[in-house]
């Protein structure tokens, strides 16, 4: 077993999410928006390489949002969280995909032998662990030799126009502020945000887009055909998570080549960036 680096886990972080999936069980999303935003996480990688007996991990898999579409395509899926009371809700998501096996455990200690995977993934979690090329690092030690790992870490706007860029700069300002609000505060000024910022300007980048022009370099162009359920989950998660680490292309891309991970590609489309490896 892997996890001789030491522990990568902030538990104020796994308190916080564990309270966010707990609220946003995302039982209000409608199957077809979340197989879309699946679909969009997932444009890189190689299914065609996966055979329907494979055995992988899911590593933060929070309410088992993106495992309900993975389970029914493999033999057994490991679905790993650090919050208990995250596991739970996702037991109750996956009720009825008997492959799924529920694991509390953080990065640092994955329950399952060293190259033993034949496939893995972690989306939206690892820019949360205090040491993320570590966090990299021990999810491919799981991996089967040629096994694909599917990753999923906040971009710095590096593909971004420098207004852009100094936008979140001041957004990070709001965040450090709101993140270490009591709970009922973080959650109903993490609301006010959904409500006064991201639904407006998303909504406004849709109706640009309809009238035949372009605006995907407006902020919170993503948002525009999400709904205020999603909207909302991904507002407290932006602003109510104390420990948020972003990454440019390159950065990513050195990571995953430093954990072992080689014949790495990266989606060009939103969310970024997402990237897929090889185990050595």
């Amino acid at each position: 077993m892997s996890g001789a680096e030491g522990p990568n886990v902030d538990e104020r972080v796994v308190a916080g999410f564990g309270d966010e999936w707990n609220h946003f069980d995302q039982s209000g999303v409608p199957d077809e928006e979340l197989q879309r935003i699946f679909e969009e996480y997932f444009a890189v990688f190689p299914w065609a390489s996966i055979e329907p007996d494979a055995v992988g991990f899911d590593v933060g898999c929070g309410t088992g949002r993106w495992a309900k579409f993975v389970a029914p395509r493999v033999g057994r899926l490991h679905c790993i969280d650090a919050s208990a009371q995250a596991l739970e809700v996702a037991r109750r998501n996956l009720a009825a995909h008997e492959n799924c096996e529920f694991h509390v455990a953080t990065v640092d200690r994955i329950p399952l032998p060293d190259a033993s995977a034949d496939f893995g993934y972690s989306l939206g979690v690892l820019h949360h662990v205090p040491d993320t090329a570590a966090g990299i690092r021990q999810c491919t030690a799981k991996l089967k030799k040629d096994a694909p790992f599917l990753v999923y870490l906040y971009y710095q706007f590096d593909n971004r126009p420098a207004w852009y860029r100094a936008l979140w700069r001041m957004s990070e300002v709001f965040r450090r502020v709101v993140s270490r609000l009591p709970r009922a505060m973080r959650f109903a000024v993490s609301d006010g945000f959904a409500l006064l910022v991201y639904w407006p300007l998303a909504r406004l980048a849709r109706l640009i887009e309809a009238s035949g022009l372009s605006a995907d370099q407006l902020p919170l162009y993503y948002y525009r055909r999400r709904s205020l359920y999603t909207i909302r989950t991904d507002a407290l998660d932006r602003f109510g998570t104390r420990l948020e680490q972003r990454f440019a292309r390159d950065e990513v891309f050195r990571m995953m080549r430093s954990a072992g991970l080689k014949d790495i590609r990266f989606s060009e489309q939103p969310p970024f960036w997402c990237a897929v490896g090889i185990r050595e």
